[in-house]
C-alpha cells in the first residue's frame, strides 16, 4: 500500500473517531518522520501532511538542509531533548512538543531571547506514571503553571504518552487524564489559549481522538517500519 492509500485508510478511521467523540475536535496528522529518508518528508507533504516530527535533533538537522525545497512545512521536535542540544533544537525547529520539565523550559526560553523568537512548545506530562518516561508530574500543579509566565515562549498544549499496554481502559485513562489536567489549567489562568492536546499514535490515536486530541503522532502506520 502505498502512501496516499495508507493516509486514506487513517482519515478515514480518523473521521469515525471523531463521529464517536463528544468533544467535535479538528485532528491534526503529524507525520513522524523519524528514522525515515529526507524524501519521505516530501512524499509526505505531497500527500498533503505538512506537520512532521522529528525526535533527534541531530538527525534533523542533517536532514533539514535541504528543507528549502520543501516550504510551509511545519517541523516539530518530539523526542527527550537534553540540555545540550537546546540551543540548536530552538534554532532547527518551528515547534518544541515535548519540553518534559520548567528547568528545561527556562532553557528554551533563553535561546528563543537570544534569537528574538517566540517558540510554541506543548509540556509533556507523564500521565501513566511510569518511571521510565519523562514529563510533568500530574500532581505538580504549581510548577506546570510557572511555565505560562516565561518569556519568548508560548504553551500551546499538552502533549503524553499512553502506556504500552493491551489493556485499553489503562490507554483511556491516560487520554482523560491529560485532558481533564488541560481544562484544570484553563480555569485556574482563566484562558481557552490551551488549544492543543497532542496524544495518540499509531496504535492508540483512535482511542485518544475519542477522548479529546487535536493532533496525532504518526510514523508506522502511515510510512512503514523505522530502519
Amino acid at each position: 500500500m502505498d502512501l496516499k492509500k495508507r493516509l486514506t485508510f487513517v482519515q478515514n478511521k480518523i473521521r469515525l473517531a471523531q463521529k464517536r467523540s463528544i468533544f467535535n475536535n479538528s485532528v491534526e496528522i503529524i507525520g513522524v518522520t523519524k528514522n525515515h529518508s529526507f524524501e519521505t518528508i516530501v512524499d509526505a507533504q505531497k500527500v498533503g501532511i505538512n506537520s512532521i516530527g522529528e525526535n533527534r535533533v541531530q538527525e534533523a538537522e542533517h536532514k533539514f538542509q535541504s528543507f528549502k525545497k520543501t516550504p510551509q512545512l511545519i517541523k516539530r521536535f518530539i523526542g527527550h531533548l537534553q540540555s545540550n542540544k537546546v540551543k540548536k533544537c530552538v534554532k532547527l525547529f518551528d515547534t518544541i512538543d515535548s519540553v518534559h520539565s520548567f528547568k528545561l523550559l527556562k532553557k528554551i526560553s533563553k535561546e528563543s531571547i537570544k534569537l528574538n523568537k517566540i517558540t510554541p512548545v506543548l509540556l509533556e506530562v507523564n500521565t501513566s506514571k511510569e518511571p521510565q518516561k519523562h514529563g510533568f508530574d500530574t500532581t505538580n500543579l504549581e510548577e506546570i503553571l510557572m511555565c505560562f509566565d516565561v518569556h519568548n515562549v508560548c504553551v500551546e498544549g499538552l502533549m503524553t504518552i499512553a502506556p504500552h499496554t493491551k489493556d485499553i481502559s489503562l490507554v483511556r485513562d491516560s487520554f482523560v487524564c491529560l485532558r481533564e489536567l488541560r481544562d484544570q489549567i484553563s480555569k485556574t489562568l482563566k484562558t481557552n489559549t490551551l488549544k492543543e492536546l497532542s496524544m495518540g499514535m499509531s496504535g492508540d490515536y483512535e482511542i485518544a481522538i475519542e477522548e479529546g486530541s487535536t493532533q496525532v503522532r504518526l510514523g508506522t502506520i502511515l510510512f512503514g517500519e523505522r530502519k
